[in-house]
């Protein structure tokens, strides 16, 4: 590959050296099934914080006070008004409900009403309510204490503001004792409303059952007695108040009749008042004038209808005073069997027979009969018209006197009707006043009341806390929850090289393979002991070496990495020896001249070496070593010169690197100091085939990573493929089995349990 192939490839996001379909190319974007991944990788991350959590879970459930919860349920109606006159009733009629109930359950858990039933109970001497409701031991003890001593530090600290107060202030005479006892009464009490309905579920809470449903159906049966004692009270100054109403309305009743009657007689107007005779044959004479008015409007709209109806009319039926007619019906039947028995006849005689000319002859005569009644109904309506015509002229008369007779009389009637009224008015709140006493008066004496207890509470047969399936289930959850976030956080945290995908996907690097963990100490290498996976990676590596790395006489890689200790040196023994192992004549030099490890590595003496060459103490062919593969030769790095990047940028360095090209080995492996530690890499690269990265899995960080590739990217090699080291196949053993099949799961899978 050229070098123009290798830029514009960069310059387009696309790893360089691989085919779209080569193994290690990116595959887009993270797959569902990745995050699945993630909680495989941190399994025991997930499954310790589970556990601790359903620790926990367990002590708080198994720690905690068992508490009883009893529960009376109370009926609460609409308020109602005392009467059903009385004159607030709109007031309690149209007064919002929700806000009637939301003050009767303030009510139900108020101070004034838990104080009752303290001493409806006798709390200060019961012995099932001699310890506190809530005492908190355990876990829940220690977290309260912590909690409180926390508050109290942070108060010191924080400006003090003004209090509240509390919602409900202790009574006057309540004892510091009997304060102790409501407050604590107090904190056991639940009040729960049912949904859509008009029930309450009065609830008290206690360690002693029988304490808690004695608690409830007390406080439940208080609530009842004092709300029906609060509507008598209201009552009574309900009454009070009427009787002083009473006397003022008495008095003004008196005093408007007296004026009334004084006025009737000043004016000698016997009339006036409520036996105006006048007014009454005014309205008897209005009333008969509209009733004859109706009925004229009446005949004369019949009239109108039938006055030009002819006797032969086949639409006469239609108008209602010739088909309600009795004689017209009675015809108009005669006539219909007429036509029938006639109809009947002409399938058996001629026109001329003499059963069809009686049937004929019958038939005209009911006709002319016909004709006359129609005629007869028809002068009825019209004077029937003329009558109830002169009727309302009549009437008319007559009432025109009247009116004029009460005209005279309206005069005389102004200042008598406000007296009238004044006086009417008085007398109907009076009575009103008198009614709604007696009203009251009975009512006082009701016991009526629109709360009561629907359901008593039972003593009850568990306790309701600790919920042991509710708390553990709840463990699991949070557990799980807490798990797979921290699984997840702790994922996101680290940034480091984990994957074939982090190569291809962060980097834009081709991958050419990976290596899986070896345990131990000493470098593995595969002329020695190593498990089998480990030799069958570089075979893989090998084959993509070969395939990427061009086809000159000789290929120089160049082996390298972003910082130290991620396998580079490893990595080029293990790749030189392969290579040697598959018939090609191979050179291995160590290149790292600051720190060389390739005689360590091989067990080789380091006397002669590179820096012996570019120094000119010694020639090429004396640098280096045989080994006991005939095909595998190394020049280590020898000794370590006091200017290593001089000697690798010198122009004997560039000879040498020339000499590589034509010299008989098929192979030439450099081992290259790290990018990010020194320049020595970046400088080479131009005149090698290939660079091989090589990036310790779970250990380099992405960021590294980038900036090492992007600083030897300056020196545009021909080709870079990157190698993952060091791969824990267990710990990612999802991730390669969905990506790489079945086979690095068999070959890689077991590498730390055969190593």
């Amino acid at each position: 590959m050229t070098d123009t192939t290798s830029a514009a490839a960069s310059r387009h996001g696309r790893p360089q050296g691989l085919p779209p379909g080569f193994p290690g190319h990116p595959e887009g974007d993270v797959h569902l099934l990745d995050r699945v991944g993630v909680l495989f990788r941190y399994r025991h991350v997930v499954i310790a914080v589970l556990v601790l959590v359903m620790v926990a879970a367990v002590v708080q459930t198994y720690t905690t006070v068992p508490l009883y919860r009893a529960s009376a349920r109370v009926l609460i109606e609409d308020e109602r008004p005392p009467v059903a006159g009385f004159q607030n009733a709109e007031y309690y009629l149209y007064q919002d409900p929700e806000v009637y109930k939301n003050t009767q359950y303030a009510i139900l858990g108020s101070r004034d009403l838990a104080r009752r039933v303290v001493r409806k109970l006798d709390l200060a001497r019961s012995p099932l309510f001699s310890r506190p409701n809530n005492e908190a031991t355990g876990v829940r003890a220690l977290l309260g204490s912590a909690r409180r001593r926390l508050s109290g530090a942070l108060s010191a600290w924080l400006p003090k503001g003004k209090s509240a107060g509390p919602v409900d202030t202790p009574a006057s005479d309540e004892s510091a004792a009997e304060q102790v006892l409501v407050s604590a009464f107090l904190g056991g009490v639940r009040v729960v409303p049912e949904p859509a309905s008009q029930l309450v579920n009065v609830m008290y809470v206690s360690q002693d059952p029988a304490f808690a449903a004695q608690a409830a159906n007390a406080l439940a049966e208080t609530y009842v007695e004092q709300n029906i004692e609060v509507k008598q009270a209201n009552t009574r100054k309900t009454l009070d108040w009427l009787q002083e109403q009473i006397s003022d309305r008495e008095q003004a009743l008196q005093k408007s009749e007296e004026a009334l009657a004084n006025y009737r007689e000043s004016n000698d107007a016997i009339s006036l008042g409520d036996n105006n005779v006048v007014n009454n044959r005014l309205n008897f004479f209005n009333e008969q004038m509209n009733q004859a008015k109706s009925r004229r409007v009446q005949k004369e709209s019949l009239y109108n209808q039938i006055k030009d109806l002819k006797g032969d009319d086949p639409q006469a039926d239609t108008f209602p005073t010739v088909a309600q007619n009795p004689n017209i019906q009675r015809i108009r039947q005669e006539i219909t069997q007429l036509q029938q028995q006639k109809l009947d006849l002409s399938q058996r005689y001629g026109e001329l027979h003499p059963e069809m000319v009686k049937v004929n002859n019958a038939l005209a005569d009911a006709k002319k009969r016909l004709e006359n009644e129609i005629r007869t109904a028809i002068e009825s309506a019209r004077q029937d018209y003329e009558a109830a015509q002169a009727d309302e002229r009549r009437l008319q008369q007559a009432y025109a006197q009247t009116e004029r007779e009460a005209q005279n009389l309206n005069r005389k009637s102004i200042d008598y009707s406000v007296l009238q009224n004044q006086a009417k008015t008085n007398r109907e709140i009076y009575q009103q006043l008198l009614q709604q006493q007696q009203e009251l008066k009975v009512s006082s004496n009701s016991r009526a009341n629109n709360v009561r207890v629907a359901e008593r509470a039972e003593v009850p047969g568990a306790p309701f806390t600790p919920n042991v399936p509710r708390n553990l289930m709840i463990g699991l959850g949070i557990g799980l929850a807490i798990g797979i976030l921290l699984a997840f956080g702790l994922d996101y945290l680290d940034d480091t090289i984990k994957t074939p995908d982090d190569i291809t996907r962060r980097l834009n690097v081709p991958f050419l393979g990976l290596v899986p963990a070896v345990r131990g100490e000493r470098l593995p290498i595969i002329s020695g002991s190593v498990p089998h996976d480990f030799g069958e990676s570089y075979r893989a590596l090998r084959t993509s070496l070969v395939f990427t790395s061009g086809s000159e006489s000789t290929r120089i890689i160049a082996v390298t990495s972003s910082q130290p200790l991620e396998g580079k040196t490893t990595t080029a023994c293990n790749l030189a020896l392969v290579l040697a192992l598959g018939g090609s004549r191979v050179l291995l030099v160590d290149a790292d001249l600051r720190r060389p490890s390739v005689h360590r590595a091989l067990e080789m003496h380091n006397t002669v070496g590179l820096s012996h060459v570019l120094v000119g103490q010694a020639r090429m062919r004396e640098a280096i070593q045989r080994t006991s593969d005939t095909n595998f030769y190394v020049m280590t790095a020898g000794r370590t010169p006091p200017n290593p990047s001089e000697l690798l940028s010198s122009e004997r360095m560039r000879t040498f690197m020339q000499n590589l090209t034509s010299s008989p080995f098929d192979w030439v492996i450099l081992d290259t100091p790290p990018v990010l530690a020194v320049t020595d890499a970046v400088v080479l690269a131009p005149y090698v085939s290939g660079v091989v990265f090589v990036f310790g899995a779970e250990m380099t960080r992405l960021r590294l990573a980038e900036r090492a590739v992007q600083t030897l990217m300056v020196s545009k090699p021909r080709v870079v493929g990157a190698v993952l080291n060091r791969v824990n196949f267990d710990r990612n053993r999802y991730y390669y089995s969905r990506y790489y099949g079945y086979q690095y799961k068999s070959y890689y899978g077991q590498a730390a349990a055969n190593a």
